[in-house]
Protein backbone atom coordinates (compact mmCIF):
# COMPACT_ATOMS: atom_id res chain seq x y z
CA UNK A 1 0.00 0.00 0.00
CA UNK A 2 1.15 3.51 -0.80
CA UNK A 3 0.69 6.25 1.80
CA UNK A 4 -1.19 9.55 1.25
CA UNK A 5 -1.29 12.71 3.36
CA UNK A 6 -4.00 15.37 2.79
CA UNK A 7 -3.16 18.97 3.79
CA UNK A 8 -5.75 21.77 3.60
CA UNK A 9 -7.09 24.36 6.04
CA UNK A 10 -10.68 23.93 4.80
CA UNK A 11 -12.51 20.98 6.44
CA UNK A 12 -14.86 20.60 3.47
CA UNK A 13 -11.91 20.24 1.10
CA UNK A 14 -10.35 17.65 3.42
CA UNK A 15 -13.54 15.60 3.38
CA UNK A 16 -13.92 16.08 -0.38
CA UNK A 17 -10.45 14.79 -1.21
CA UNK A 18 -10.85 11.89 1.22
CA UNK A 19 -14.10 10.74 -0.41
CA UNK A 20 -13.33 11.65 -4.03
CA UNK A 21 -11.56 8.41 -5.02
CA UNK A 22 -11.62 4.74 -3.89
CA UNK A 23 -8.21 5.07 -2.27
CA UNK A 24 -8.08 1.58 -0.80
CA UNK A 25 -8.91 -0.03 -4.14
CA UNK A 26 -6.04 1.98 -5.64
CA UNK A 27 -3.69 0.48 -3.03
CA UNK A 28 -3.42 3.84 -1.22
CA UNK A 29 -3.79 4.36 2.54
CA UNK A 30 -4.65 7.82 3.91
CA UNK A 31 -2.24 8.13 6.85
CA UNK A 32 -3.35 11.55 8.06
CA UNK A 33 -5.02 14.92 7.48
CA UNK A 34 -3.37 18.23 8.42
CA UNK A 35 -4.67 21.81 8.33
CA UNK A 36 -1.33 23.53 7.68
CA UNK A 37 2.18 22.81 6.46
CA UNK A 38 3.74 22.74 9.92
CA UNK A 39 1.35 20.05 11.15
CA UNK A 40 1.88 18.14 7.92
CA UNK A 41 5.65 18.26 8.38
CA UNK A 42 5.32 16.54 11.76
CA UNK A 43 3.31 13.72 10.17
CA UNK A 44 5.86 13.43 7.36
CA UNK A 45 8.72 13.15 9.85
CA UNK A 46 6.99 10.33 11.75
CA UNK A 47 5.49 8.38 8.85
CA UNK A 48 6.92 9.36 5.45
CA UNK A 49 4.05 9.35 2.91
CA UNK A 50 4.49 8.59 -0.78
CA UNK A 51 2.05 11.31 -1.91
CA UNK A 52 1.04 14.65 -0.38
CA UNK A 53 -2.01 16.55 -1.67
CA UNK A 54 -1.79 20.09 -0.31
CA UNK A 55 -3.35 23.51 -0.70
CA UNK A 56 -0.94 26.14 -2.00
CA UNK A 57 -1.94 28.80 0.59
CA UNK A 58 -2.38 27.94 4.27
CA UNK A 59 -1.63 29.59 7.63
CA UNK A 60 1.67 28.99 9.49
CA UNK A 61 3.29 27.15 6.55
CA UNK A 62 2.10 27.15 2.91
CA UNK A 63 2.05 24.19 0.56
CA UNK A 64 5.03 25.55 -1.37
CA UNK A 65 7.03 26.03 1.83
CA UNK A 66 6.18 22.48 2.84
CA UNK A 67 7.35 21.10 -0.53
CA UNK A 68 10.54 23.16 -0.41
CA UNK A 69 11.29 22.06 3.17
CA UNK A 70 10.83 18.38 2.26
CA UNK A 71 13.10 18.80 -0.78
CA UNK A 72 15.85 20.32 1.37
CA UNK A 73 15.44 17.91 4.26
CA UNK A 74 14.86 14.60 2.49
CA UNK A 75 16.57 15.16 -0.91
CA UNK A 76 15.59 12.21 -3.14
CA UNK A 77 13.31 10.61 -0.52
CA UNK A 78 10.71 13.37 -0.39
CA UNK A 79 7.03 12.64 -1.14
CA UNK A 80 5.44 13.45 -4.50
CA UNK A 81 3.43 16.66 -4.16
CA UNK A 82 0.12 17.58 -5.80
CA UNK A 83 -0.57 21.28 -5.28
CA UNK A 84 -4.16 22.57 -5.17
CA UNK A 85 -4.44 26.12 -6.49
CA UNK A 86 -7.03 28.70 -7.41
CA UNK A 87 -6.84 30.74 -10.60
CA UNK A 88 -5.29 33.74 -8.86
CA UNK A 89 -2.65 31.51 -7.26
CA UNK A 90 -1.58 29.73 -10.42
CA UNK A 91 1.20 32.17 -11.18
CA UNK A 92 2.92 30.75 -8.10
CA UNK A 93 3.47 27.57 -10.09
CA UNK A 94 6.62 29.17 -11.44
CA UNK A 95 8.00 29.38 -7.92
CA UNK A 96 7.45 25.64 -7.47
CA UNK A 97 9.59 24.61 -10.45
CA UNK A 98 12.54 23.95 -8.12
CA UNK A 99 10.41 22.05 -5.58
CA UNK A 100 9.79 19.01 -7.82
CA UNK A 101 6.03 19.37 -7.52
CA UNK A 102 4.35 16.58 -9.50
CA UNK A 103 1.13 18.39 -10.48
CA UNK A 104 -0.97 21.52 -10.07
CA UNK A 105 -4.77 21.23 -9.97
CA UNK A 106 -7.26 24.11 -9.92
CA UNK A 107 -9.34 23.52 -6.82
CA UNK A 108 -12.64 24.90 -8.11
CA UNK A 109 -12.53 22.67 -11.19
CA UNK A 110 -11.22 19.55 -9.49
CA UNK A 111 -13.04 16.36 -10.54
CA UNK A 112 -12.45 12.70 -9.60
CA UNK A 113 -11.12 12.02 -13.11
CA UNK A 114 -8.60 14.88 -12.89
CA UNK A 115 -7.40 13.80 -9.46
CA UNK A 116 -7.22 10.14 -10.50
CA UNK A 117 -5.13 11.00 -13.57
CA UNK A 118 -2.72 13.00 -11.44
CA UNK A 119 -2.39 10.29 -8.79
CA UNK A 120 -2.00 7.52 -11.38
CA UNK A 121 0.89 9.36 -13.00
CA UNK A 122 2.65 9.47 -9.63
CA UNK A 123 1.93 5.79 -9.04
CA UNK A 124 3.54 4.94 -12.37
CA UNK A 125 6.73 6.70 -11.28
CA UNK A 126 6.67 5.09 -7.84
CA UNK A 127 6.13 1.65 -9.34
CA UNK A 128 9.09 2.08 -11.69
CA UNK A 129 11.25 3.06 -8.71
CA UNK A 130 10.04 0.02 -6.79
CA UNK A 131 10.90 -2.26 -9.71
CA UNK A 132 14.46 -0.92 -9.76
CA UNK A 133 15.00 -0.86 -5.99
CA UNK A 134 14.89 -4.25 -4.21
CA UNK A 135 12.77 -4.26 -1.09
CA UNK A 136 10.77 -1.13 -1.95
CA UNK A 137 7.02 -1.26 -2.39
CA UNK A 138 4.50 -3.90 -1.48
CA UNK A 139 3.19 -5.28 -4.72
CA UNK A 140 2.76 -4.62 -8.37
CA UNK A 141 0.00 -2.33 -9.61
CA UNK A 142 -1.32 -1.97 -13.12
CA UNK A 143 0.06 1.54 -13.41
CA UNK A 144 3.52 0.30 -14.38
CA UNK A 145 2.09 -1.16 -17.62
CA UNK A 146 0.41 2.06 -18.76
CA UNK A 147 3.37 3.55 -20.64
CA UNK A 148 4.29 0.17 -22.10
CA UNK A 149 0.77 -0.18 -23.50
CA UNK A 150 0.86 3.18 -25.27
CA UNK A 151 4.34 2.56 -26.66
CA UNK A 152 2.97 -0.64 -28.17
CA UNK A 153 -0.07 1.19 -29.53
CA UNK A 154 1.88 4.06 -31.09
CA UNK A 155 4.39 1.70 -32.71
CA UNK A 156 2.01 -1.14 -33.68
CA UNK A 157 3.69 -3.73 -31.46
CA UNK A 158 0.65 -5.80 -30.49
CA UNK A 159 0.75 -9.35 -31.80
CA UNK A 160 -2.97 -9.32 -32.59
CA UNK A 161 -6.26 -7.58 -31.76
CA UNK A 162 -6.98 -10.02 -28.93
CA UNK A 163 -3.82 -8.97 -27.11
CA UNK A 164 -4.75 -5.31 -27.55
CA UNK A 165 -8.27 -5.86 -26.17
CA UNK A 166 -7.01 -7.88 -23.21
CA UNK A 167 -4.61 -5.13 -22.19
CA UNK A 168 -7.33 -2.49 -22.62
CA UNK A 169 -9.53 -4.46 -20.26
CA UNK A 170 -6.72 -4.97 -17.75
CA UNK A 171 -5.80 -1.27 -17.73
CA UNK A 172 -9.44 -0.14 -17.85
CA UNK A 173 -8.87 1.87 -21.04
CA UNK A 174 -11.79 2.68 -23.34
CA UNK A 175 -11.26 2.52 -27.10
CA UNK A 176 -14.90 2.31 -28.20
CA UNK A 177 -14.98 5.78 -29.78
CA UNK A 178 -15.86 6.48 -33.42
CA UNK A 179 -12.57 8.16 -34.30
CA UNK A 180 -9.05 9.01 -33.11
CA UNK A 181 -6.48 11.64 -34.02
CA UNK A 182 -2.91 11.56 -32.74
CA UNK A 183 -0.74 14.62 -32.07
CA UNK A 184 3.01 14.85 -31.62
CA UNK A 185 3.96 17.80 -29.42
CA UNK A 186 7.13 19.59 -28.36
CA UNK A 187 7.55 22.01 -25.46
CA UNK A 188 10.43 24.38 -26.06
CA UNK A 189 11.60 27.63 -24.53
CA UNK A 190 14.11 30.20 -25.77
CA UNK A 191 15.80 30.37 -22.38
CA UNK A 192 15.63 26.67 -21.47
CA UNK A 193 19.10 25.99 -22.96
CA UNK A 194 20.65 28.10 -20.20
CA UNK A 195 18.95 26.09 -17.44
CA UNK A 196 20.51 23.23 -15.53
CA UNK A 197 19.34 19.72 -16.43
CA UNK A 198 17.22 19.55 -13.30
CA UNK A 199 15.62 22.95 -13.89
CA UNK A 200 14.92 22.05 -17.53
CA UNK A 201 13.32 18.79 -16.42
CA UNK A 202 11.16 20.62 -13.88
CA UNK A 203 10.15 23.19 -16.50
CA UNK A 204 9.05 20.48 -18.94
CA UNK A 205 7.27 18.49 -16.24
CA UNK A 206 5.31 21.50 -15.01
CA UNK A 207 4.45 22.58 -18.56
CA UNK A 208 3.33 19.08 -19.45
CA UNK A 209 1.13 18.83 -16.37
CA UNK A 210 -0.62 22.06 -17.32
CA UNK A 211 -0.97 20.82 -20.90
CA UNK A 212 -2.58 17.53 -19.92
CA UNK A 213 -4.96 19.29 -17.54
CA UNK A 214 -6.10 21.78 -20.17
CA UNK A 215 -6.31 19.28 -23.02
CA UNK A 216 -8.40 16.86 -20.95
CA UNK A 217 -10.66 19.73 -19.91
CA UNK A 218 -11.60 20.58 -23.50
CA UNK A 219 -11.38 17.22 -25.25
CA UNK A 220 -11.26 13.57 -24.15
CA UNK A 221 -7.76 12.23 -24.79
CA UNK A 222 -4.94 9.98 -23.64
CA UNK A 223 -1.45 11.45 -23.16
CA UNK A 224 2.05 10.07 -22.86
CA UNK A 225 5.48 11.62 -22.22
CA UNK A 226 8.05 10.57 -24.84
CA UNK A 227 11.23 12.35 -23.73
CA UNK A 228 12.46 15.57 -22.14
CA UNK A 229 10.77 17.77 -24.77
CA UNK A 230 8.06 15.70 -26.47
CA UNK A 231 4.75 14.09 -25.64
CA UNK A 232 1.96 12.43 -27.62
CA UNK A 233 -1.81 12.89 -27.44
CA UNK A 234 -4.54 10.56 -28.68
CA UNK A 235 -7.78 12.53 -29.05
CA UNK A 236 -11.05 10.59 -28.92
CA UNK A 237 -14.13 11.60 -30.90
CA UNK A 238 -17.76 10.50 -30.96
CA UNK A 239 -20.22 10.53 -33.82
CA UNK A 240 -20.36 13.21 -36.52
CA UNK A 241 -16.96 14.70 -35.59
CA UNK A 242 -14.83 13.73 -38.58
CA UNK A 243 -15.78 16.82 -40.58
CA UNK A 244 -15.26 19.26 -37.69
CA UNK A 245 -12.31 17.84 -35.73
CA UNK A 246 -9.77 20.13 -37.45
CA UNK A 247 -11.39 23.35 -36.24
CA UNK A 248 -11.96 21.83 -32.81
CA UNK A 249 -8.35 20.73 -32.34
CA UNK A 250 -6.90 23.93 -33.81
CA UNK A 251 -8.84 25.97 -31.26
CA UNK A 252 -7.89 23.75 -28.29
CA UNK A 253 -4.20 23.55 -29.25
CA UNK A 254 -4.03 27.33 -29.69
CA UNK A 255 -5.59 27.87 -26.26
CA UNK A 256 -3.20 25.46 -24.53
CA UNK A 257 -0.21 26.97 -26.34
CA UNK A 258 -1.22 30.47 -25.23
CA UNK A 259 -1.61 29.35 -21.60
CA UNK A 260 1.82 27.68 -21.59
CA UNK A 261 3.43 30.81 -22.97
CA UNK A 262 1.72 33.03 -20.39
CA UNK A 263 2.58 30.87 -17.37
CA UNK A 264 5.94 29.33 -18.25
CA UNK A 265 7.24 31.35 -21.23
CA UNK A 266 7.51 28.20 -23.37
CA UNK A 267 6.16 27.38 -26.82
CA UNK A 268 4.05 24.44 -27.94
CA UNK A 269 4.73 22.97 -31.40
CA UNK A 270 2.23 20.38 -32.59
CA UNK A 271 1.96 18.03 -35.54
CA UNK A 272 -1.56 16.67 -36.07
CA UNK A 273 -2.06 13.28 -37.71
CA UNK A 274 -4.93 11.84 -39.71
CA UNK A 275 -8.36 10.70 -38.55
CA UNK A 276 -8.58 6.91 -38.03
CA UNK A 277 -11.56 4.81 -37.00
CA UNK A 278 -9.77 1.67 -35.84
CA UNK A 279 -7.77 2.08 -32.60
CA UNK A 280 -5.09 -0.24 -34.01
CA UNK A 281 -4.63 2.31 -36.82
CA UNK A 282 -3.60 4.97 -34.29
CA UNK A 283 -0.02 4.08 -35.18
CA UNK A 284 -0.63 5.53 -38.67
CA UNK A 285 -2.03 8.76 -37.24
CA UNK A 286 1.00 8.98 -34.94
CA UNK A 287 3.51 8.56 -37.77
CA UNK A 288 1.72 11.19 -39.85
CA UNK A 289 1.68 13.51 -36.82
CA UNK A 290 5.46 13.18 -36.58
CA UNK A 291 5.76 13.94 -40.29
CA UNK A 292 3.53 17.00 -39.91
CA UNK A 293 5.57 18.14 -36.92
CA UNK A 294 8.66 18.50 -39.12
CA UNK A 295 6.88 21.42 -40.81
CA UNK A 296 6.19 23.40 -37.62
CA UNK A 297 7.91 26.72 -36.93
CA UNK A 298 7.52 29.41 -34.25
CA UNK A 299 5.37 31.29 -36.77
CA UNK A 300 3.32 28.16 -37.65
CA UNK A 301 3.25 26.19 -34.38
CA UNK A 302 0.47 23.78 -35.45
CA UNK A 303 0.56 21.80 -38.69
CA UNK A 304 -2.04 19.28 -39.85
CA UNK A 305 -0.70 16.41 -41.95
CA UNK A 306 -3.49 16.87 -44.49
CA UNK A 307 -2.18 20.40 -45.13
CA UNK A 308 1.39 19.25 -45.82
CA UNK A 309 2.15 20.00 -49.50
CA UNK A 310 4.08 16.76 -49.98
CA UNK A 311 1.84 14.50 -47.92
CA UNK A 312 1.60 11.79 -50.60
CA UNK A 313 5.39 11.59 -50.77
CA UNK A 314 5.56 11.61 -46.98
CA UNK A 315 3.29 8.59 -46.79
CA UNK A 316 5.91 6.72 -48.82
CA UNK A 317 8.78 7.69 -46.49
CA UNK A 318 10.76 5.39 -44.22
CA UNK A 319 8.47 2.77 -42.66
CA UNK A 320 9.78 1.79 -39.25
CA UNK A 321 6.94 -0.74 -38.82
CA UNK A 322 8.65 -3.27 -41.11
CA UNK A 323 11.38 -3.70 -38.47
CA UNK A 324 9.15 -3.80 -35.40
CA UNK A 325 8.60 -7.58 -35.34
CA UNK A 326 12.32 -8.29 -35.46
CA UNK A 327 13.04 -5.69 -32.73
CA UNK A 328 10.19 -6.95 -30.55
CA UNK A 329 11.62 -10.48 -30.86
CA UNK A 330 15.13 -9.25 -30.07
CA UNK A 331 13.95 -7.44 -26.92
CA UNK A 332 11.72 -10.31 -25.81
CA UNK A 333 14.35 -13.01 -26.25
CA UNK A 334 17.36 -10.79 -25.43
CA UNK A 335 18.63 -11.97 -28.83
CA UNK A 336 21.86 -10.08 -29.55
CA UNK A 337 22.22 -11.57 -33.04
CA UNK A 338 18.76 -10.47 -34.21
CA UNK A 339 19.26 -7.04 -32.67
CA UNK A 340 22.62 -6.63 -34.40
CA UNK A 341 21.23 -7.72 -37.80
CA UNK A 342 18.16 -5.47 -37.56
CA UNK A 343 19.92 -2.30 -36.42
CA UNK A 344 22.73 -2.89 -38.93
CA UNK A 345 20.14 -3.09 -41.72
CA UNK A 346 18.57 0.19 -40.58
CA UNK A 347 21.99 1.86 -40.37
CA UNK A 348 22.90 0.67 -43.89
CA UNK A 349 19.65 2.12 -45.25
CA UNK A 350 20.41 5.57 -43.87
CA UNK A 351 24.05 5.38 -44.89
CA UNK A 352 22.82 4.87 -48.47
CA UNK A 353 20.46 7.87 -48.15
CA UNK A 354 22.35 10.54 -46.16
CA UNK A 355 19.84 13.23 -47.10
CA UNK A 356 17.05 11.62 -45.05
CA UNK A 357 17.93 13.33 -41.77
CA UNK A 358 14.37 13.68 -40.47
CA UNK A 359 13.58 10.03 -41.15
CA UNK A 360 16.81 8.97 -39.43
CA UNK A 361 15.99 11.10 -36.38
CA UNK A 362 12.46 9.68 -36.27
CA UNK A 363 13.73 6.10 -36.54
CA UNK A 364 16.40 6.56 -33.85
CA UNK A 365 13.79 8.10 -31.53
CA UNK A 366 11.49 5.12 -32.08
CA UNK A 367 14.30 2.70 -31.23
CA UNK A 368 15.02 4.65 -28.04
CA UNK A 369 11.34 4.64 -27.01
CA UNK A 370 11.08 0.89 -27.59
CA UNK A 371 14.29 0.15 -25.69
CA UNK A 372 13.29 2.24 -22.68
CA UNK A 373 9.74 0.86 -22.54
CA UNK A 374 10.09 -2.79 -23.53
CA UNK A 375 13.28 -3.81 -21.77
CA UNK A 376 13.34 -4.60 -18.03
CA UNK A 377 14.83 -1.52 -16.33
CA UNK A 378 15.06 -0.07 -19.84
CA UNK A 379 15.66 3.56 -18.91
CA UNK A 380 18.37 2.62 -16.42
CA UNK A 381 20.09 0.47 -19.04
CA UNK A 382 19.92 3.12 -21.80
CA UNK A 383 21.07 5.84 -19.41
CA UNK A 384 24.07 3.72 -18.43
CA UNK A 385 24.98 3.09 -22.09
CA UNK A 386 25.09 6.82 -22.86
CA UNK A 387 26.61 7.88 -19.53
CA UNK A 388 29.63 9.47 -21.27
CA UNK A 389 27.49 11.60 -23.62
CA UNK A 390 26.98 15.28 -22.63
CA UNK A 391 23.17 15.00 -22.42
CA UNK A 392 23.04 11.22 -22.02
CA UNK A 393 20.73 9.52 -24.57
CA UNK A 394 18.98 12.86 -25.21
CA UNK A 395 22.11 13.96 -27.08
CA UNK A 396 20.31 12.47 -30.09
CA UNK A 397 17.99 15.48 -30.31
CA UNK A 398 20.91 17.87 -30.84
CA UNK A 399 22.27 16.02 -33.86
CA UNK A 400 22.02 17.89 -37.15
CA UNK A 401 23.30 15.37 -39.70
CA UNK A 402 22.39 11.83 -40.72
CA UNK A 403 26.01 10.76 -40.22
CA UNK A 404 25.88 11.78 -36.55
CA UNK A 405 22.70 9.74 -36.06
CA UNK A 406 24.28 6.73 -37.79
CA UNK A 407 27.26 6.87 -35.43
CA UNK A 408 24.85 7.20 -32.49
CA UNK A 409 22.84 4.15 -33.59
CA UNK A 410 25.99 2.09 -34.23
CA UNK A 411 27.27 2.82 -30.72
CA UNK A 412 23.84 2.00 -29.25
CA UNK A 413 23.69 -1.25 -31.26
CA UNK A 414 27.11 -2.46 -30.10
CA UNK A 415 26.51 -1.51 -26.46
CA UNK A 416 23.04 -3.02 -26.29
CA UNK A 417 24.16 -6.25 -27.95
CA UNK A 418 27.02 -6.50 -25.44
CA UNK A 419 24.57 -5.96 -22.58
CA UNK A 420 22.29 -8.69 -23.94
CA UNK A 421 25.14 -11.16 -24.20
CA UNK A 422 26.53 -10.36 -20.76
CA UNK A 423 23.33 -10.00 -18.73
CA UNK A 424 20.79 -12.11 -20.60
CA UNK A 425 19.94 -14.20 -17.56
CA UNK A 426 19.61 -11.18 -15.27
CA UNK A 427 17.32 -9.39 -17.75
CA UNK A 428 14.88 -12.28 -17.83
CA UNK A 429 14.56 -12.82 -14.09
CA UNK A 430 12.68 -9.55 -13.39
CA UNK A 431 9.93 -10.59 -15.83
CA UNK A 432 9.30 -13.83 -13.92
CA UNK A 433 9.34 -11.93 -10.62
CA UNK A 434 6.83 -9.37 -11.92
CA UNK A 435 4.52 -12.07 -13.30
CA UNK A 436 4.60 -13.98 -10.01
CA UNK A 437 3.65 -10.84 -8.10
CA UNK A 438 0.86 -10.16 -10.59
CA UNK A 439 -0.49 -13.69 -10.10
CA UNK A 440 -0.47 -13.34 -6.32
CA UNK A 441 -2.28 -10.01 -6.45
CA UNK A 442 -4.90 -11.26 -8.94
CA UNK A 443 -5.29 -14.74 -7.48
CA UNK A 444 -9.12 -14.53 -7.47
CA UNK A 445 -9.21 -13.82 -11.22
CA UNK A 446 -8.87 -16.03 -14.27
CA UNK A 447 -5.14 -16.35 -14.90
CA UNK A 448 -4.76 -18.19 -18.18
CA UNK A 449 -1.29 -18.21 -19.72
CA UNK A 450 -2.49 -16.31 -22.80
CA UNK A 451 -4.16 -13.52 -20.83
CA UNK A 452 -1.29 -12.91 -18.42
CA UNK A 453 1.23 -12.99 -21.27
CA UNK A 454 -0.89 -10.37 -23.04
CA UNK A 455 -0.79 -8.12 -19.97
CA UNK A 456 3.01 -8.18 -20.07
CA UNK A 457 3.15 -7.88 -23.88
CA UNK A 458 5.09 -11.11 -24.34
CA UNK A 459 4.16 -14.33 -26.12
CA UNK A 460 2.58 -17.21 -24.14
CA UNK A 461 5.30 -19.61 -25.26
CA UNK A 462 8.02 -17.24 -24.08
CA UNK A 463 6.34 -16.78 -20.68
CA UNK A 464 6.02 -20.54 -20.29
CA UNK A 465 9.71 -21.02 -21.15
CA UNK A 466 10.78 -18.35 -18.65
CA UNK A 467 8.83 -20.03 -15.86
CA UNK A 468 10.39 -23.40 -16.60
CA UNK A 469 13.88 -21.90 -16.57
CA UNK A 470 13.72 -19.40 -13.70
CA UNK A 471 11.12 -20.87 -11.34
CA UNK A 472 10.87 -24.06 -9.31
CA UNK A 473 7.54 -25.00 -10.95
CA UNK A 474 5.86 -24.27 -14.27
CA UNK A 475 3.32 -21.53 -14.90
CA UNK A 476 0.13 -23.55 -14.39
CA UNK A 477 1.50 -25.26 -11.27
CA UNK A 478 2.47 -21.88 -9.81
CA UNK A 479 -1.03 -20.46 -10.43
CA UNK A 480 -2.57 -23.54 -8.82
CA UNK A 481 -0.26 -23.25 -5.82
CA UNK A 482 -1.17 -19.58 -5.31
CA UNK A 483 -4.88 -20.30 -5.55
CA UNK A 484 -4.66 -23.18 -3.07
CA UNK A 485 -2.60 -21.07 -0.67
CA UNK A 486 -5.34 -18.43 -0.79
CA UNK A 487 -7.99 -21.16 -0.39
CA UNK A 488 -6.27 -22.40 2.77
CA UNK A 489 -6.30 -18.87 4.17
CA UNK A 490 -9.98 -18.39 3.39
CA UNK A 491 -11.00 -21.79 4.75
CA UNK A 492 -8.97 -21.24 7.92
CA UNK A 493 -10.89 -18.04 8.64
CA UNK A 494 -14.10 -20.07 9.12
CA UNK A 495 -16.09 -17.44 7.25
CA UNK A 496 -16.67 -19.30 3.99
CA UNK A 497 -18.06 -22.60 2.78
CA UNK A 498 -16.15 -24.80 0.35
CA UNK A 499 -18.29 -23.91 -2.64
CA UNK A 500 -17.95 -20.20 -1.84
CA UNK A 501 -14.16 -20.44 -1.81
CA UNK A 502 -14.22 -22.39 -5.06
CA UNK A 503 -16.32 -19.67 -6.68
CA UNK A 504 -14.20 -16.84 -5.27
CA UNK A 505 -11.03 -18.35 -6.73
CA UNK A 506 -12.46 -19.01 -10.18
CA UNK A 507 -12.72 -22.80 -10.14
CA UNK A 508 -15.30 -24.25 -12.54
CA UNK A 509 -16.97 -26.25 -9.76
CA UNK A 510 -16.67 -27.13 -6.08
CA UNK A 511 -15.97 -30.74 -7.10
CA UNK A 512 -12.99 -29.74 -9.26
CA UNK A 513 -11.74 -27.39 -6.53
CA UNK A 514 -11.88 -30.20 -3.96
CA UNK A 515 -9.97 -32.50 -6.30
CA UNK A 516 -7.19 -29.94 -6.89
CA UNK A 517 -7.08 -29.01 -3.19
CA UNK A 518 -6.61 -32.65 -2.11
CA UNK A 519 -3.90 -33.17 -4.71
CA UNK A 520 -1.89 -30.18 -3.42
CA UNK A 521 -2.62 -30.28 0.33
CA UNK A 522 -3.12 -34.01 0.79
CA UNK A 523 -6.59 -33.86 2.33
CA UNK A 524 -10.00 -32.64 1.03
CA UNK A 525 -11.03 -29.08 1.96
CA UNK A 526 -13.73 -30.29 4.37
CA UNK A 527 -11.18 -32.31 6.33
CA UNK A 528 -8.75 -29.40 6.26
CA UNK A 529 -11.42 -27.16 7.81
CA UNK A 530 -12.09 -29.69 10.56
CA UNK A 531 -8.41 -29.85 11.45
Amino acid sequence: MYKLLIVDDEPLVQVGIKSMLPWEAMQIEIIGIASNGQAALSIIEENMPDIVITDIKMPIMSGLELARTCLERYENRQPAFIILTSYEDFSLAREALTCRVSDYLVKLELTPDMLRASVEKILQTLEKENMQTPGRGEGLSLYSYHDKFFISLLHNLFENREQFLLQCQELRLDFSDRGYVCCYCEITGSGSKDLTDEARLNLFHSSFQMSRELFSKYRSCYDMVLDLHHFALIFRFGEDAQDSFREDLARVIAHVGSSLHNYFNVSLLTGVGTWVSDPLAITESYQYARDAFSGTTPETPTVFFDDCPAREETKKSFNFAIFKDALAHAYEEMDADTLDDTLSEIIDLFRAHPGHHLQAMDCASNILYLSISLLPNGEELVTDIFSEYPDNYRTLYKMTTTEQIIDYLAYFRDSLCAAFSEHKKEFRKPIVSQVKRYIREHVTERLSLNEVAAVFAISPNYLSQLFKKYNDVGYNDYVTQCKIDEARRLLSSGSYKVYEVAEMLGFVSAFYFSKVFKKVVGVPPTEYMQK
